[in-house]
């Protein structure tokens, strides 16, 4: 029997073949933390750089990943060393960055928010203006070389343990409108609370600037407390210590209503959190909890290099351990792009031009 083109049976869409045409957006992601291994090896010869374990790329790649598996954030944050060793020249960071946005839309993001922390590129006597212009304008460079598919803003990160936080937050706001999104504070949180940086946050509420800060990741919600509450945070890092605040039949606490239902979005990274011992498997993560029960859940990577992962790899856990389909990622990527530090307009025609119409096409695919 002769069959016509349209009866012929389309050929089905694997998971992965779907997951990887999905547009994705990420709010958290280190660019110090997402380097390409050849690219490290290459800078680190160019600079004298002699501390890498190995000058092998694909054996440099397995060592970042499993020294990051250790259970512990400091330890976690140790192997951030390598990198920021060779990220101290403006030739150097803009690379980098340009590399950082061509990966990303390589995996099917359109829209990423890439953090940073300028005073960790200082060592060769760059300036701290000068760091940020040489990250924007690598992720300026990314951008071009995608054709477009991808928009990439940057997050000043000012560091937990250092006194610096105040003068990146003038940072953030000097270049404001050359793009810098909004300010992030991070590094370990154990004795280094968010509040002890309330002049930095102060600042940047006065010129109505973009919060967001990493807590309830390795301290309980407290943490998450002191940033919404006392620090104004958007946005949290992390944030699934908030299950510290939701009884075990899910009767929330005060803390979980109020970031609930403010929709303040949390940016969840479900490897990175197995890694630091924030959660101790996919299966049992808390993000699918959190979902259920209506908080703003977002998907990210946090560290790509280190947490040897992609966008397309976190989808496929997520896929793997709660049965998630097309609409429950397009769910998390409208719920980034809604708390995305860009003007209304934009992100509205990022969901509306590319989201939406993305995922449409996929639920048309047999799946």
């Amino acid at each position: 029997m002769h069959l016509s083109d349209n009866s012929a049976a389309a050929a089905p869409v694997t998971p992965a073949e779907w997951i990887r045409r999905a547009p994705k957006a990420v709010l958290h992601d280190h660019l110090d933390g997402g380097l390409r291994p050849a690219t490290i090896v290459e800078l680190a010869r160019a600079c004298g750089y002699a501390g890498l374990p190995t000058e092998d790329p694909a054996e440099l790649a397995v060592w970042f990943r499993d020294a990051a598996d250790s259970g512990s954030l400091e330890r976690y944050l140790e192997t951030f060393a390598h990198t920021c060793a060779v990220m101290q020249t403006r030739e150097a960071l803009h690379r980098i960055a340009a590399e950082c946005a061509e990966d990303l839309a390589a995996d099917g993001v359109v829209y990423a928010e890439v953090r940073y922390a300028p005073e960790q590129h200082l060592e060769a006597g760059l300036t701290l203006d000068e760091v940020v212009d040489a990250v924007n304008e690598g992720l300026r460079e990314g951008e071009r070389r995608t054709g477009g598919k991808i928009t990439v803003r940057a997050l000043l990160t000012g560091m937990r343990h250092t006194r610096r936080s105040l003068e990146i937050a003038e940072l953030t706001v000097a270049h404001r409108d050359r793009g810098v999104a909004g300010f992030d504070i991070a590094g370990g949180e154990i004795g280094n609370p968010p509040a002890e940086h309330l002049p930095a946050f102060q600042h940047l509420k006065h010129h109505n600037c973009h919060i967001t800060i990493h807590a309830g990741e390795a301290v309980g919600a407290e943490s998450v407390h002191e940033a919404v509450q006392v620090c104004g945070a958007e946005r949290i890092g992390h944030g699934v210590r908030i299950t510290d605040d939701i009884a075990a039949d899910g009767t929330l606490g005060h803390l979980a209503a109020y970031v609930r239902d403010n929709r303040i979005a949390l940016e969840v990274c479900p490897t990175s959190n197995l890694q630091t011992g924030a959660a101790i498997s996919y299966e049992k993560h808390p993000i699918d909890g959190l979902r259920r029960l209506g908080f703003t859940v977002t998907l990210n990577t946090d560290n790509r290099l280190v947490s040897g992962t992609t966008m397309s790899e976190e989808f496929q856990h997520m896929a793997d351990a709660f049965g998630y389909g097309p609409e429950v990622f397009e769910e998390f990527t409208v719920a980034a792009v809604e708390a995305a530090f860009l003007p209304l307009p934009e992100r509205r025609r990022i969901i509306d031009e590319i989201v939406r119409p993305g995922y449409a096409a996929i639920s048309s695919t047999s799946l």
